[in-house]
């Protein structure tokens, strides 16, 4: 019959290097870099052909999880559970909580543990080496898959060869943090040394034991997080008094350096944790001069590139080993060997209280979204799309007032104790301090603008009477 495993993919992450595309309401994990599909998306069909997989057990933050089940969604994946974190407490304590559910299934159950947001340009090659790790998981063994390195990179960890094991695995003999240019390249030019990859395969059972034997409290403020935990809509809610118990350490630190029962595959599966833009350009494909263009872009006398336009076009002449990265409303233009350096970029917008590292112009919601077109004095114009059955919650404004305009599709519209259907090419007009809710009864998107007026236009100026999403 084979082994049976549950993917574990964890999509807590909050990446800021890969900006200005990556962002705090839509990290990389979200984002569509290299194929139509996203890192979600990749991660999740990567693993599907594999025999024996079940359905992904997915650990997420809350404010992401109707961004992460409707990407699923879409390729039809239906995670189960989709467990939310209410604060963050790195990978152990996430795993810690995917084993008992897992473990609720099945008392055997085996994981395959996998970050959201790193690519693999080999899935047959991943999925082979998946199945011997998770073969060395049935036998007890906490496996890892150690990454064959193509350069002595300083921005990874590094895990030392063991004892040989049957079919090319080896136990670990040590793990390694991220070193310095000499160290890195002794440790590529010795053989003897692997990329961190922090893909993982065990059994819930297994790393349970260990993590009650190794951190006995994380083990158990991650239990009591779970066995209080709620159930809302589709997802798992844990209680975040006990979870926030939990000391905030990775399944390395916590585990992984101290188990005797370490094991690794050596694995070649064109792995790449996109971290940064030059990470990116590294594993995208180039034109002859080494350059990588993504949309409407044009490229003269320059070599070493990577330029990539959302929406506008973009020409660049002269230029040798940069990146430029236009969206909507931000630029970006650094050395393609400083692409590091970026987080600098997002620490001076916070620390201007701007708003460009936290959201795009588009905003996710999980009725829809909408999208700033114009902003100024007393007023904002945003672009609404709710999709169909969605309706946003019955809510009030004490700053402002609101006009809606239907371009395509027919709105249900609560205003105090009336109900209005509202056609295309036809207003409603929104009164400060109004009772109101916007529906989408119909069979397709419905789009309309939206203008708001008043002296406070924040999006923190609502009050929520009642939510279909249970939104605060």
């Amino acid at each position: 019959m084979g082994l049976r495993f549950y993917p574990v993919i964890l999509s807590g992450g909050s990446g800021t290097r890969l900006w200005p595309m990556s962002r705090k309401l839509l990290p990389k994990q979200f984002l569509a870099l290299l194929s139509r599909h996203t890192l979600l998306q990749e991660t999740a069909l990567r693993v599907r052909p594999l025999p024996g997989c079940e359905a992904p057990i997915v650990v997420c933050n809350d404010e992401q999880r109707f961004l992460a089940a409707d990407q699923l969604r879409e390729i039809g994946v239906q995670a189960a559970p989709m467990i939310l974190e209410p604060v963050g407490r790195n990978t152990a304590p996430a795993i810690a909580v995917a084993a008992l559910a897992a473990r609720e299934r099945s008392a055997d159950a085996l994981l395959l543990v996998l970050p959201s947001d790193h690519t693999i340009t080999r899935p047959e090659v991943f999925r082979r080496d998946a199945a011997a790790a998770l073969e060395l998981a049935s036998r007890g063994y906490l496996a890892t898959f150690g990454i064959v390195p193509s350069a002595p990179e300083t921005g990874f960890g590094y895990i030392e060869r063991g004892a040989p094991l049957e079919g090319g695995a080896c136990k670990v003999a040590s793990f390694r943090e991220k070193p310095d240019r000499a160290s890195a390249e002794g440790f590529v030019a010795s053989g003897r040394f692997l990329w961190n990859s922090g893909m993982f395969a065990f059994s819930a059972a297994k790393y349970l034991d260990e993590l009650a034997r190794l951190q006995p409290a994380m083990l158990d403020a991650a239990t009591r997080a779970y066995s209080k935990s709620v159930r809302d809509l589709d997802f798992l809610r844990l209680d975040r008094e006990a979870f926030a118990a939990c000391r905030s350490d990775s399944i390395d630190y916590a585990v992984m350096e101290k188990t005797d029962d370490a094991a690794m595959v050596p694995s070649d599966p064109g792995w790449s944790d996109v971290g940064t833009w030059s990470a990116l350009w590294g594993i995208s494909p180039k034109d002859a001069a080494g350059n990588v263009a993504v949309g409407d872009v044009y490229l003269r006398d320059s070599g070493g590139c990577y330029v990539r336009s959302e929406n506008r076009h973009v020409s660049a002449i002269g230029l040798k080993d940069v990146v430029v990265v236009d969206t909507d409303d931000a630029l970006l233009v650094v050395a393609r060997e400083r692409s590091q350096d970026v987080k600098e970029a997002v620490a001076n917008l916070e620390a201007r209280a701007r708003t460009e590292h936290v959201a795009h112009t588009r905003v996710h919601r999980p009725w829809g979204y909408y999208e700033s077109v114009d902003a100024g004095e007393r007023f904002q114009v945003k672009r609404i799309v709710v999709q169909p059955g969605a309706a946003l919650s019955l809510q009030m404004h004490h700053h402002r007032a609101e006009h809606w305009v239907v371009v395509s599709g027919t709105a249900k519209v609560t205003r105090g104790e009336d109900q209005l259907l509202v056609s295309e090419n036809e207003s409603v007009f929104i009164p400060i301090g109004t009772r109101h809710r916007l529906e989408n009864p119909g069979k397709v998107p419905l789009h309309l603008i939206e203008v708001q007026s008043g002296s406070y236009l924040g999006e923190d100026d609502i009050v929520r009477f009642e939510d279909r999403y249970k939104r605060n």
